[in-house]
């Protein structure tokens, strides 16, 4: 009989904690019925930053909606990976409950971001406290965004027996692992973004000119009136606490992926050899499936897909070499070819969070020289790009297609394909645009295109 939230038979439920480890009888279910259930495809699904089961339960069950029609003689099963992710719940979602989604709210940490963040950063409800009043008194001067931009790095910050660390890089360069060493290697990256080591209060308002502009408003420098200028910086500071946890989010995905659901593939393969996996990751589950490749045990040769559905990490993580750096390649360089099958990006360019704040956030995160120069996101050119917005960039053989063009097409066998999506990812509201719109009957068609479904 079906999950009673999620429509579609045979499914299972996978649940990770922030280090990777797997719920046990949940694993140990899936890998006892998956055989028994006669499953040939198993089509596995990690959500983004979604803080609660009720969301990715939902999200699951309206994205596999489309599957069964589409593949109807095809032996299927389903997964659902749930990890301690989250999301601010002034982002729109489209077509979701307004209690599921609300509106936007201004500077202040509104009452269901506070609850998520009470829920993703266990035992930092004082700190919580601490910048919730911050944001709401929001006080005046530089001083008082120092301050708050030193609670939000206590906020984000690992423990110092996590294994995490590393995990946030997009580069090998960045992850502290020299060009010679495998990802994942002893060497360990810093456990903060750069974006707190400069000038808090420059970069809040660097945020705030990025939304301003997106949302149509005057660029700050054009109202000289002091009390505007301070409100800007303070629904700056709200974006630097959300890029903050998007930092952290980011590093638990690679975490989740190469330390949890990488190694239980990897099982799965030693007990239902015969069963072909398919990773769908959207968002940072996007992250968190691609790293799930560098955990698979050598000669693993089970998965035979990934797709990426608006992922929210360096459309160069899986170069092997930057083009504005040429000694340097993406933390992800070569794994697509642990995939016997390809890895399909689907990207929009209406996903504003990927498209105008995410490269703003990777500039801050990643280098903090010379940010008084920090332009707005739309200038600073490539570098900073994300997977979701424009695709895979810089690995030779990539093939590129529209929408249209690959629901048409036979897909590539193996290597990496974008498929501009824009067509149908295209609603949602500020600041992450259609960043969640994915739950597309044509999206569920590149995913059994992608892997060989019929």
């Amino acid at each position: 009989m079906a999950d009673p939230e999620v429509g579609v038979t045979p499914y299972w439920e996978l649940t990770f904690d922030a280090d990777g480890d797997v719920d046990a009888r949940q694993r140990d279910r899936l890998l006892r019925e998956v055989v028994d259930r006669g499953v040939k495809d198993l089509i596995v699904f990690a959500h983004g930053w979604n803080n609660d089961h009720a969301m990715a339960t939902r999200l699951y069950s309206r994205f596999f909606a489309h599957v069964p029609a589409l593949a109807p003689n095809a032996r299927l099963g389903y997964v659902g990976v749930l990890w301690p992710s989250m999301r601010f719940t002034d982002e729109p979602i489209p077509d979701f409950a307004r209690s599921l989604a609300a509106v936007p709210v201004g500077p202040a940490l509104d009452k269901g971001t506070r609850g998520a963040l009470l829920t993703a950063f266990p035992g930092r409800a004082t700190l919580i406290d601490q910048i919730a009043r911050m944001l709401d008194q929001q006080p005046e001067g530089d001083a008082a965004l120092e301050e708050y931009g030193r609670l939000v790095r206590l906020l984000v910050e690992l423990r110092p027996e996590a294994p995490g660390a590393a995990f946030a890089a997009d580069t090998l360069a960045d992850s502290g692992s020299p060009a010679d060493s495998p990802p994942g290697s002893s060497a360990e990256a810093p456990n903060e973004p750069r974006m707190f080591l400069g000038d808090t209060a420059r970069t809040c308002r660097e945020f705030a000119r990025a939304l301003a502009e997106e949302a149509g408003a005057e660029p700050a420098a054009e109202r000289a009136q002091a009390a505007p200028r301070l409100a800007r910086a303070w629904d700056g500071a709200h974006e630097l606490l959300r890029q903050a946890t998007y930092f952290a989010m980011k590093r638990r995905a690679g975490t989740v992926g190469e330390r949890g659901l990488g190694r239980l593939v990897g099982r799965l393969a030693q007990t239902a050899p015969g069963v072909r996996v398919h990773l769908v990751g959207h968002s940072f589950g996007g992250r968190l499936v691609s790293f799930a490749l560098r955990g698979l045990p050598k000669g693993v040769r089970t998965v035979k897909s990934v797709t990426l559905l608006q992922a929210a990490f360096s459309h160069y993580a899986f170069s092997g070499r930057l083009p504005h750096d040429v000694r340097d390649s993406g933390v992800l360089h070569g794994q697509q070819d642990r995939i016997d099958g390809p890895l399909v990006c689907c990207f929009s360019r209406f996903d504003s969070a990927l498209g105008t704040v995410y490269p703003l956030a990777s500039r801050t995160a990643g280098d903090d020289r010379a940010a008084v120069d920090l332009a707005f996101p739309r200038l600073l050119g490539p570098r900073w790009g994300a997977l979701g917005h424009d695709g895979v960039q810089a690995v030779s053989g990539t093939k590129a297609f529209t929408l249209a063009e690959a629901l048409r097409a036979k897909l590539p066998a193996s290597g990496c394909v974008n498929v501009d999506a824009s067509a149908v990812v295209r609603r949602g509201g500020a600041p992450a645009g259609a960043h969640s719109d994915i739950c597309h009957r044509e999206l569920a068609q590149v995913v059994l295109a992608a892997g060989r479904i019929r």
